[in-house]
């Protein structure tokens, strides 16, 4: 309980001077920080580093970071979203439109405002007290006034500014790492829906020639040209071929809602068009043998890990400081009464370390700062991980891609061509050419997988090298469940 003591006597007039000072200097510096009008995005942008084009699709400070905080800007947002699906949905047009319309963004977005608004409140002084009390002693009647201040606040409060600063950063590159995996994913599972919606429809070209196998396998039978045993193999190939085309529709639907899902669409946004294939390989790629050294310059994740334990050390120190005393309020009064003349003064109110000596809370703040070096070395070990696994994930994928397209994929077709002249020449029968359209199958179903794990390889090594990707498995290549040509009638 705080006591007041009156005093009289002239010297008490020079006691307003350090008060006033005290009060002048706080109100000062609380008027400096504001809250930033864009609510903190364009530091957001500032975060991600050049290399992010890769996966943006465009430099950092063009994105579309846009917080939805009116009606009029959801309006705007859905107005700029239905432009862009007005057209075929490439994966441009789909990250910009994860980036305006994913609410997992939004909701991230908005701990960027959270943090700034409490760096400008950090770097507020907490506001004056105010006491007021009257009492009466006989025909006595004396008032007090006094205000007073939190200097411990205000001889801290540039640490506590610079934890505030240190602290929006750290959440700005944390958001930003959010929306270039929103962006990337978006880029993935555009990648998978266009190549699952190119497979349905090469399945259901199969699904045509296998119906024409089994119908002429069944008129064939009819006239006796046929044995049960060649009917049974071409009513098998058509069996698989509907058991595949199902698979594939299912998958083709199972991508599509991951591509809605990662685009934040729903009711009539999702009858979008897709584009009819996936762009072709690169013509060569680049060698990067200084990849990971030039991920861990740029990993967003690594930069945050590395801010979050400089905090904590400025924290720590904070604790230590304030070890002793954590509450010191400074402050001047008056006192008036009706038969003795106004005296003023000043008074100084602390915390006394009986009880507590602060030991607890800087073992916890070393604690917490130990916590946040382990978790920063983690974090650099598991970064350096992934993108060694992604850079090679990305080189396989595009080899076994091209050794598909430049070697099976021509090899089956010239294997075609000369069972074409074969058949022309009629030196085999028609089931033989069927049975070898069967076997380019596998080929091209291979290959198009082969294409899109590629695509997707290279969505997640574009993502690892500015932030913590989510990495595919290796694809075991789905080819479908076809017979062989082996299985073919001689």
């Amino acid at each position: 309980m705080r006591t007041t003591d009156r005093i009289h006597g002239p010297g008490v007039r020079t006691a307003r001077r350090p008060a006033a000072l005290l009060l002048s200097l706080a109100l000062g510096l609380s008027g400096c920080a504001t809250v930033a009008t864009d609510g903190g995005l364009h530091g957001v942008q500032n975060q991600m580093p050049a290399s992010a084009q890769a996966i943006l699709g465009q430099p950092a400070s063009d994105a579309p970071l846009t917080w939805q905080r009116s009606a009029e800007d959801r309006q705007a947002v859905a107005q700029r979203v239905a432009e862009l699906l007005a057209q075929p949905l490439d994966a441009e047009r789909a990250v910009q439109i994860a980036l305006l319309n994913h609410r997992g963004l939004q909701a991230a977005y908005a701990e960027v405002g959270i943090s700034d608004a409490e760096r400008v409140q950090a770097s507020r002084l907490a506001n004056p007290g105010f006491s007021f009390g009257r009492s009466s002693k006989g025909d006595e009647r004396e008032i007090e006034r006094g205000i007073h201040v939190n200097l411990a606040r205000l001889l801290f409060m540039p640490t506590l500014s610079r934890l505030g600063d240190q602290q929006l950063q750290q959440t700005q590159l944390q958001v930003a790492q959010k929306a270039l995996q929103v962006a990337a994913e978006a880029r993935k599972a555009h990648v998978e829906a266009v190549a699952a919606q190119e497979r349905r429809r090469y399945m259901q070209q199969v699904m045509q020639a296998a119906e024409a196998s089994a119908t002429l396998a069944q008129r064939m039978a009819q006239v006796g040209n046929f044995n049960r045993l060649q009917q049974a193999r071409e009513q098998g190939f058509h069996a698989e071929a509907a058991l595949g085309l199902a698979r594939a529709q299912r998958a083709e639907h199972a991508a599509r809602e991951r591509l809605i899902r990662a685009l934040g669409l729903w009711g009539a946004q999702t009858a979008f068009t897709l584009p009819e294939r996936l762009p072709d390989l690169p013509a060569t790629l680049p060698d990067r043998p200084e990849v990971e050294r030039e991920a861990m310059a740029q990993r967003l994740d690594v930069k945050a890990a590395v801010a979050a334990t400089e905090s904590t050390a400025r924290s720590l120190g904070l604790t230590r400081q304030t070890r002793l005393i954590n509450v010191l309020e400074v402050g001047g009064k008056r006192a008036s009464s009706n038969e003795e003349p106004t005296t003023t003064g000043w008074e100084v109110s602390l915390e006394l370390p009986l009880f507590d000596w602060g030991g607890a809370r800087v073992a916890r703040a070393e604690a917490v700062y130990l916590q946040a070096l382990d978790r920063a070395a983690d974090t650099a070990i598991r970064a350096r991980s992934e993108v060694r696994e992604a850079y090679v994930n990305q080189r396989t994928t595009y080899d076994i891609a091209r050794h598909l397209r430049d070697e099976v994929v021509p090899l089956q077709q010239r294997i075609s061509e000369e069972n074409l002249l074969r058949y022309n020449g009629m030196l085999i029968g028609v089931f033989d050419l069927l049975a070898d359209a069967r076997a380019q199958v596998h080929s091209v179903a291979a290959y198009l997988d082969a294409l899109r794990d590629f695509w997707v390889a290279q969505a997640d090594l574009d993502l690892a090298m500015v932030s913590s990707p989510s990495l595919s498995a290796p694809s075991g290549g789905n080819s479908p469940a076809l017979p062989a040509s082996g299985n073919a009638p001689h």
